[in-house]
Parts: C-alpha cells; structure tokens; sequence
C-alpha cells in the first residue's frame, strides 16, 4: 500500500533533516527503546541523552534494572523529575523479568500497555521502533503536528478531542516504514511545529496544513485553561553533624519528590521546633542560616523555609536509636549512591559557601 501524501513527505524529509543519530538508534532492542520513551516523556532530547548514557552504562539489560535497588535507580535519574517514571520504570523491569522472561511482550500492543508506565503512545513507539510493525502512536509533539495539520480544535484533557486526535493521527500513519515515519512525526514535532513560533516556511507537510491554510498556527493546539496556581508554605529541618554530614529522610512513594531523600519537612516552625525537643533536644538552631527556596510544580508553588540546626558527634552518638531506614545520617561522599530531592541538590552550593560543613 503507497504512502499517503503526508507520510511520504514527511519521510522524505526525514532523510535529511531527521535526526538519526541519537544514541537509542544504535540497535532497536526494546529495552533501549523503552528506557528513552520513559525519559523522553515530558523531558526534551538535549536533556534526556546524557542520563540516557549514564543509565544504560550502569543498567545495560534489564535483569540489571531489576535487581537494582529503589536508592540506585532514583540516583541515576536524580534532576529528570517526574520521579513516578523512574519508580514505574523500576517496577515494569521487575514485572518483565518475573512474567515475561526478560522480554518485553513487543507482539502485543496490550500486553504492552499493561506493563507500569507504559500507555498506548509510547506502547505504540516502542513496537514500531523494534519490531517495524505499524502502531500509531501520540505523544506530545504528536499532538501538536496532528492537531494543526487537520485544524482541530479543543484542549487535549478532553475526552472527545482526545478521540479526534487518534483518528487522524492513525489516517496519517503508513503501512510501511514504520519505524522511520514514528522518529520522523516526532522530530517534525520537536523541531518545526514546535509550541512557539512554529516554522512553517520550512514545514515539508505545510502544503496541507489546515491551521496554516486558515492562519491558526498560533492558536492551535487549544491550550490548557488557565487557572491560579495555590501557594503552599512547609517548613524543613536542616541539622549537620560537625563533619557535615546532613540529616535525610526518605520522603513517600507517592507525591513530589516520591521515594527521594531531602530535608524531614513540617507544616509550621512551631511543630519543627517541636520535633526538635522530644528527638534531638541538644541541637542548637541557627536562625542567621535560615533561608527559603521557591519550588514549582503543575498543581501549586511551594515555599520551602529550611532551618539549620547543628549536633556534634557526641550529641548525636546518644541519640542514634531515633534512626531508621526512613531518616538517617549521609555525608556528601554517600550522596552518589541515593537519590537526592531538588531541595537538597539546591542547598549544597550554599552549604559549601557558608562553611556549614565545619563545626
């Protein structure tokens, strides 16, 4: 079956102004495929390469992710964000490993989709880019080339232009060359008809672009509704040893920073100062060193007041028994191996130029 005009333009282009080098092109086995669409959701290629590299230095198969501790994964992909991927990328080695032999079920899209942290689209990417075969798939520059191409209209939370947006993205997808046109659609999307001033000069489909033949390029895609961000105020307890090494805890699976180490956090200074009392009664606070970080997230802003308190040696000796595996004690040459929250990895410049390290 022939090309239709899209597809064959699109992988014309290709050819030469696609990009063909990125480092999970080197083979198509779908462990690679499957760790670069994780860190490729919500994350840009320039971003994603260099931690692509690490992890798959550190985890070349996935019986090594497998056997891998939460600490050792999270580590790897400290600073990608979105740590649920990380988490869901974890389990679905476990779960690929356990019922599928150490081989991703490539042949069926739905049994695909019922591995952690994989929906249609990447399912969808994942097949095509191993196996060839035709998938359709739907990520964010997807969205964006389709919606403008066929002039739809409507925010992508919404069911029915959700549907809309499947139709003619599977219209749009060749019965050959998959592997290509799903690598070609992205790059298109990434790199021409990009959120802001799309290139359409230079579009190799703009013959038959519907936004740009009624002058809407700039209104599509429908963007999300705007809404008021709520602002939210915690409060965390830095204490140190006099070496400098820091108090941690391992904050929950679920919510921001979920299963990475950062600073024990509390809704008020009151109850920090509390804590404080009834744990380690011999810490002295430091109130010049207090500061505050800003942190944004999609449903709120956080700020974050960080109060530095220290113990000596001794001190802390006697009150050991308050450690557990959720709150213990790191020094800056064990940070290597666990995963650092971002109120963490932020404070450590002005750890360093404050001299907070040393008693």
């Amino acid at each position: 079956m022939p090309c239709n005009p899209f597809a064959s333009q699109l992988l014309h282009w290709y050819k030469t102004q696609g990009r063909q080098n990125l480092p999970w092109q080197k083979n198509r086995l779908p462990y690679n495929i499957w760790v670069s669409e994780i860190m490729l959701q919500q994350t840009q290629v320039a971003t994603v390469i260099d931690y692509y590299l690490r992890f798959i230095a550190r985890f070349p198969d996935i019986t090594s992710l497998a056997s891998a501790t939460s600490d050792e994964v999270l580590h790897l992909w400290s600073g990608l964000g979105y740590y649920t991927r990380a988490r869901n990328l974890h389990r679905c080695a476990q779960q690929v490993v356990k019922e599928h032999q150490g081989k991703f079920p490539v042949h069926s899209l739905t049994a695909m989709e019922s591995l952690p942290g994989i929906g249609p689209s990447t399912a969808a990417a994942i097949c095509a880019f191993s196996t060839g075969k035709r998938a359709v798939i739907l990520d964010g520059n997807v969205k964006r080339v389709v919606a403008r191409y066929f002039a739809i209209e409507g925010w992508y939370g919404k069911a029915e232009v959700t549907r809309k947006l499947w139709q003619a993205a599977d219209k749009l997808t060749p019965h050959q060359q998959l592997a290509e046109y799903t690598q070609a659609i992205m790059d298109l999307g990434a790199t021409l008809c990009t959120r802001s001033k799309p290139k359409c000069e230079v579009c190799p489909v703009a013959s038959g672009c519907l936004a740009k033949k009624q002058n809407l390029t700039a209104e599509l895609p429908t963007p999300r509704p705007k809404k008021t961000l709520p602002q939210q105020t915690r409060h965390a307890l830095v204490l140190l040893d006099n070496q400098g090494a820091i108090q941690l805890e391992k904050r929950p699976d679920q919510g921001i920073w979920g299963g990475l180490w950062s600073f024990p956090e509390f809704s008020s200074q009151q109850a920090l100062q509390e804590w404080i009392v009834a744990h380690q009664p011999l810490a002295k606070l430091e109130p010049s060193l207090k500061t505050t970080q800003n942190h944004l997230f999609s449903h709120y802003r956080l700020s974050l007041t960080l109060s530095v308190a220290r113990l000596t040696k001794p001190q802390l000796a006697e009150n050991r028994a308050n450690y557990t595996k959720k709150l213990n004690w790191y020094d800056q040459q064990q940070f290597g191996n666990i995963g650092l929250a971002a109120p963490v990895k932020k404070l450590l410049p002005y750890l360093s130029k404050t001299n907070l390290g040393e008693s």
